[in-house]
């Protein structure tokens, strides 16, 4: 009786030597992961943690000197150009100063988007809290006329000029001055010339050759020709 007998075939050489003897051993290319993650509970549990902490009223929200160097950080836009941007302020001042009515108006322009004193407004929406005034007083600020023109001391005239130029510069805010050099410039717009109109606060500037404008001094009126003058002016 013939006994079968299991026969393994040699592996065959892939080198230059005769033979390559075989071996059990297996290779992984793949390793396990040698590190373990936190188990999905416990990173929920963090989060949680995170927020109740950031919900607290003693929270301190901190930022390490690496993430502010490593941070491009967006600048905020202004919400009045060249005057107001985002932040916390605190209007300080003598009482009945205005503090209040500032407030107000800011916070009026903001919300109807209109120019203030000449800047450009970005309309949002605003929220006053006005927590020492009853309704009647809020009603009283808010109805009054938000005056948005230059006070009478703002309104000057200036009027510029050296040895070397030929020309004299007027800036003013002056009605009657206004309207005489625009109808001057009307009439001689080659010696006199209207070079901008500020449409918010009513300013004008004028170049004019300085032969075309002079300056008149009067003596101060004496007794007897002011007395005559009131009681002129009474008869009227």
């Amino acid at each position: 009786m013939m006994e079968n007998k299991k026969t393994t075939a040699l592996i065959p050489s892939v080198g230059a030597d005769g033979g390559q003897p075989p071996h059990n051993s297996t290779y992984q290319s793949i390793p396990h992961e040698t590190c373990e993650s936190n188990p999905p509970e416990e990173n929920i549990e963090e989060m949680r943690e995170k927020i109740r902490r950031m919900n607290d009223p003693r929270y301190l929200h901190t930022v390490s000197m690496t993430e502010l160097y490593q941070t491009a950080y967006k600048s905020r836009p202004p919400i009045i150009d060249g005057l107001l941007y985002s932040g916390a302020y605190i209007p300080a001042g003598a009482p009945k100063i205005g503090k209040s009515f500032l407030v107000a108006q800011l916070a009026y322009h903001v919300s109807t988007g209109q120019r203030l004193w000449g800047y450009e407004v970005h309309q949002g929406t605003v929220l006053y809290l006005a927590l020492e005034d009853d309704f009647q007083r809020i009603q009283s600020r808010m109805f009054k006329p938000m005056r948005t023109g230059p006070t009478k001391q703002e309104k000057t005239t200036e009027i510029y000029f050296d040895e070397k130029d030929p020309t004299i510069f007027i800036r003013t805010h002056n009605t009657d001055l206004k309207n005489r050099l625009t109808a001057y410039n009307r009439k001689h717009p080659a010696v006199c010339k209207l070079t901008d109109v500020d449409s918010d606060t009513g300013c004008k500037e004028f170049e004019i050759e300085k032969g075309r404008f002079s300056f008149r001094l009067t003596a101060p009126y004496r007794e007897e020709r002011r007395r005559a003058a009131s009681e002129a002016a009474k008869n009227e």
